[in-house]
């Protein structure tokens, strides 16, 4: 991979993607195969794959504290310490509270990963696709404009993703979750397909083992990437086997392979260039991290996958005369309609029985509950839908019945496992608000001269009926697989640590409703391209990192035909 040295550093390219995370990863890699000198921009530190993961094979007795974070970390940091995965061995692959300010009209804990990779390090990794439903849902029901793409334009998109990524799952036949280019899946437990018997039966829904961005069986395209998981379940920490997904164990790595990819760390995107006299945009500012020099990289095409807000940030920050309030914001929408899943609340239960079995892995993957409301008709007296990821486990230390806290008979106590459990916590779609946006404050800027970003955020009724019905459903299924000591919560969480923000940018048919066309251009500059969360139209309820990817690389492979032809 050419990294750029200070001195004598070229600044003219083919393409320009910002953001080294899943989406930009993707543009480079596509855009790379195609011929194109490309030009990855990532704000944060150069991170290289097994090189740069210090914990990778850190045994968690090693750690002070047993993995966990003191107290004086835990009260600097208020909004990551909160993130899943957030932990001692997790912890530098975290932007710090303090580090990158912005400011919070309405609660909103914003998490963030600055290096090469992103937070494709640090991901879930759930790769379910959209249906056809998740897509026309909102137009449908009257809560959002039409998508300008259906399920049938991004399928060959999702199995070109898949089958190069490493996806494992079951095929199923689910109309809410359709089936993929699948390795195979992990195995149910007992407790789980105990609870896959129970909702087929008395519920007629589905429990089935998650989608995930997992290599279990590699196939020659994955062998040739060195990439292989070993059920660790130590993912967030940097795979040195690189078993689940990255931009650094996968796409990056490829798009080095074609001699075509330059990645250029703490550069900092400040705006987008824009020409009038061509009526597109020439190239990009930066702000060199260390440095604070100002330098400007020019292109033909540029690609934008800082992340939906950093992306919202950097065209709000892009005015000109032609664009005063942002690039491409004629309609003043730009920022606006952001959204997010709703991950407020959980449960779990006890399980009698089943003392006699155990399991042998770590697995690194839940299973799923694919939605079952409002999916053909509205069903509730809310729009939308959800879908549960949930996992049976077996306490590895019982806290019952142990007869002394020292010695032979403490020591066989605790070889022994404990009762069997199981949770579920849901993934709720939201409503794009016009009211939901991002703006730039007018007055504060950060240590790069950039202005600081406000989000204005939240919830509403219909998440607030959402969240009543999967604990009214959720308490139903458990009960109904004889769960006992069931436990509840609506944890009203502020929406960011979902990590799931989306739109800002969106997609649509319609240039006076929409700022991006079917092919993720800017509808008023169609050179510049965004693919990451910012794009999406509405948020469906499956985790949307594939689609980011999918739409990716069908645009990629758009704007590489354009060029070829002249048009961009």
């Amino acid at each position: 991979m050419a990294e750029m040295e200070e001195q004598d550093e070229r600044t003219s390219f083919d393409a320009i993607v910002v953001g080294s995370g899943i989406s930009g990863g993707w543009a480079a890699k596509e855009l790379c195969e195609k011929g194109l000198k490309t030009l990855v921009l990532e704000r944060g530190r150069d991170v290289r794959h097994i090189k740069d993961y210090p914990t990778a094979n850190t045994p968690v007795w090693e750690f002070k504290y047993r993995g966990a974070l003191p107290k004086s970390v835990l009260e600097a940091n208020p909004y990551i310490s909160r993130a899943a995965g957030y932990d001692a061995s997790t912890a530098h692959f975290f932007v710090k509270d303090a580090d990158h300010p912005y400011i919070q009209e309405k609660p909103f804990e914003w998490i963030r990963g600055y290096q090469v990779g992103g937070k494709s390090l640090i991901w879930g990794r759930a790769c379910a696709r959209w249906s056809e439903m998740d897509f026309t849902a909102p137009h449908r029901y009257g809560y959002g404009i039409e998508w300008p793409i259906g399920y049938d334009d991004i399928a060959p998109w999702y199995s070109h993703v898949e089958k190069f990524i490493g996806v494992c799952g079951t095929k199923a036949g689910i109309p809410t979750m359709p089936d993929g280019e699948f390795l195979p899946a992990f195995e149910l437990n007992c407790v789980e397909e105990h609870l896959q018997q129970v909702l087929a039966e008395k519920f007629n829904r589905h429990y089935e083992s998650g989608r995930w961005a997992q290599v279990t069986q590699p196939r020659e395209v994955h062998k040739e990437q060195n990439r292989q998981c070993l059920s660790r379940n130590l993912c967030m920490r940097g795979c040195p086997f690189g078993g689940y997904f990255s931009s650094n164990s996968s796409t990056l790595p490829w798009a080095e392979k074609t001699g075509n990819l330059t990645v250029r760390p703490h550069s900092v995107v400040h705006s987008v260039i824009y020409d009038e006299a061509s009526g597109g945009a020439t190239g990009v500012k930066v702000i060199d991290a260390k440095t604070k020099k100002e330098i400007v990289f020019h292109a033909k095409v540029i690609f934008l996958n800082a992340s939906a807000l950093n992306t919202n940030l950097i065209l709000l920050n892009s005015v000109s005369r032609r664009f005063p309030k942002g690039l491409g914001n004629d309609n003043g929408l730009l920022g606006k309609y952001i959204c997010f899943h709703n991950y407020r609340a959980g449960m779990s239960g006890e399980f009698d029985g089943f003392e006699d079995k155990y399991y042998k892995v770590s697995k690194p993957a839940e299973c799923i509950i694919p939605n079952f409301r409002n999916v053909y008709k509205q069903d509730t007296d809310f729009v939308g839908g959800y879908v549960i990821f949930s996992a049976a486990y077996r306490e590895r230390l019982s806290d019952r019945n142990i007869p002394a806290p020292l010695g032979a008979s403490f020591k066989e106590a605790i070889s022994q496992p404990g009762k069997w459990g199981a949770y579920m916590y849901m993934q709720g779609e939201t409503i794009p608000k016009e009211s939901n946006h991002v703006r730039l404050s007018k007055d504060k800027k950060d240590e790069w001269g950039i202005p600081l970003l406000i989000t204005s955020v939240d919830y509403d009724e219909n998440d607030d009926k959402m969240v009543k019905d999967f604990l009214e459903q959720g308490r139903a299924m458990l009960e109904a697989a004889g769960a006992k000591n069931i436990r509840v919560s609506d944890n009203h969480q502020p929406p960011g640590l979902d990590i799931h923000e989306m739109g800002g940018v969106r997609m649509g048919k319609d240039p006076a409703s929409s700022l991006l066309n079917e092919w993720n251009q800017l509808h008023l500059c169609r050179n510049v391209f965004v693919t990451d969360g910012a794009c999406m139209t509405s948020t469906g309820n499956q985790s949307p990192s594939i689609l980011y990817m999918s739409l990716t690389a069908r645009a990629a492979s758009y704007a590489a035909d354009q060029l070829k032809k002249g048009v961009l």
